[in-house]
């Protein structure tokens, strides 16, 4: 196992942080319990991950500690033993976090003694399968992670990614070179957003009207990889909005993913893409989803849009959702022509509890999806609701979304609107110049977004504990 990577939910870190730092600058410690996503191939590399995610803080007890100074830090294993035990029966994964607070950036010598007797520890206890996270804290803003899975030498994170209500990265060799394409990018916000974007993970969920803008605009922005996922053909009826789209496209009946695919490495701009001709809760997508930094939902399917909403939560992985709603009257004008953003990670309520996702028709368009015949059986019987007519569409209001979008994720990695992150849900009435930030009474019982027991909880079974 050669690549390992960092999730650390925003929340944790704060609480890290509230017990680390000594106004004295003397080192300090507690562990983190994470979860994990076994990444079996990454389809940009060809290679197994491990990504973890944090799951809960948890302090050494004040009688564990034995001694600290500003160059050092001990404390007894009792509660590491103790730890170790609740791990293996909730399969998460025991991590231990100390400071430098002089600075020194990266593990010492000491830390690598330690380590090893802790992860010897580890699997004497729960078995030679058991592994460790090592976290460590180093000034004031410096955050580095390595993974123990044996005593020999243990995996460096290649990045440590903060998820809350802004996006994060701590990266050890972060540093490309970048061509003159971006410059006047970064003029406008200096040279780490570029280099920010093109170490980022990025997919794209449906590849239709907004989705086919969305790809567009962040393979322009500079994101290095991206993943298109969309099981749809062109049609002859896509073309007014399907960007990179040709009539003979529409001829051969191609798919919407290779199409936007080939446009995108038509330019030559630096972009590696990953297409995808499925749909997005098919499990040949769950390596490609779990290895994201961040996901862009434009799919117009409540199912999809389910699993999308339950992604964010257990991986850490902030998923931007959008929709366009238009709906004209039959008197004139529009009873509703807006677009909506709404992202989601947690603290932020999610799709149920703000009403944009019906679980019953989501229930609807699986069986419609696994087994059409009932389906239509139940249509004919009125147990179900069938399709309706095409949904309108029109290009500058797809793009329109999809900038709002993009820029929320420019947000995000920069806070350009000021310091508070991103908007949790914004919308846009395009006949009425309105722009709206609807709130949610988030339901106190919800077991995604208020109740934090799948927060960080990465793989389980069945996937995203989603039964049928």
């Amino acid at each position: 196992m050669s690549h390992f990577d960092l999730t650390l939910q925003e929340e944790h870190v704060a609480q890290l942080r509230d017990l680390l730092q000594r106004e004295d600058g003397v080192e300090a410690s507690a562990y983190v319990l994470c979860g994990e996503a076994q990444i079996r191939c990454d389809p940009w590399g060809n290679y197994s991950r491990r990504r973890a995610t944090s799951y809960e803080v948890i302090p050494v007890p004040p009688e564990d500690c034995v001694s600290a100074s500003k160059g050092h830090v001990t404390w007894s294993t009792a509660s590491f033993v103790k730890l170790l035990k609740r791990a293996q029966a909730e399969k998460l994964v025991v991590g231990i976090v100390h400071t430098h607070p002089q600075g020194l950036d990266c593990f010492s010598d000491q830390d690598d003694r330690n380590e090893r007797e802790l992860v010897r520890m580890a699997q004497n206890r729960n078995g030679t399968e058991a592994s460790m996270i090592s976290v460590l804290f180093a000034g004031a803003d410096t955050i580095r992670a390595r993974l123990w899975h044996d005593t020999t030498e243990p995996v460096l994170a290649k990045s440590v990614l903060v998820a809350g209500k802004k996006l994060s990265f701590h990266r050890a060799d972060i540093q490309t070179d970048l061509r003159e394409i971006f410059s006047r990018q970064a003029i406008a916000f200096g040279d780490d957003l570029n280099q920010q974007l093109r170490h980022l993970k990025v997919a794209v969920i449906g590849c239709g009207g907004t989705g086919s803008a969305t790809a567009a605009l962040l393979a322009r922005l500079g994101v290095g990889q991206l993943l298109l996922i969309d099981n749809d053909r062109v049609e002859v009826s896509n073309l007014n909005r399907l960007h990179g789209s040709r009539r003979s496209d529409a001829d051969a009946m191609l798919a919407k993913v290779d199409v936007l695919a080939r446009e995108i490495t038509g330019w030559a701009i630096g972009t590696r893409v990953v297409p995808m001709n499925c749909w997005v809760g098919d499990a040949a997508c769950r390596d490609a989803l779990k290895s994201c930094d961040v996901v862009l939902g434009c799919t117009d399917d409540h199912e999809g849009r389910l699993l999308l909403n339950r992604l964010a939560y257990f991986y850490l992985i902030p998923v931007i959702d959008m929709g366009l709603a238009i709906d004209p009257s039959p008197a004139g004008g529009f009873r509703e022509l807006s677009g909506r953003v709404t992202v989601l990670t947690p603290g932020a309520p999610c799709l149920i509890c703000r009403g944009v996702v019906d679980p019953i028709i989501a229930r609807e368009e699986h069986l419609k999806r696994t087994n059409p015949e009932l389906y239509d059986r139940q249509k004919r019987e009125a147990y179900v609701r069938g399709g309706g007519n095409p949904a309108p569409g029109v290009v500058t209001f797809t793009t329109a979304t999809a900038c709002a979008a993009v820029d929320e994720l420019i947000q995000g990695l920069t806070n350009f609107r000021g310091t508070d992150g991103w908007l949790w849900n914004q919308t846009r009435r395009f006949d009425r110049f309105q722009d709206r930030r609807p709130g949610a009474e988030q339901d106190t019982h919800c077991p995604i977004c208020a109740d934090r027991m799948y927060w960080g909880r990465g793989d389980v079974n069945p996937f995203l504990d989603r039964a049928g």
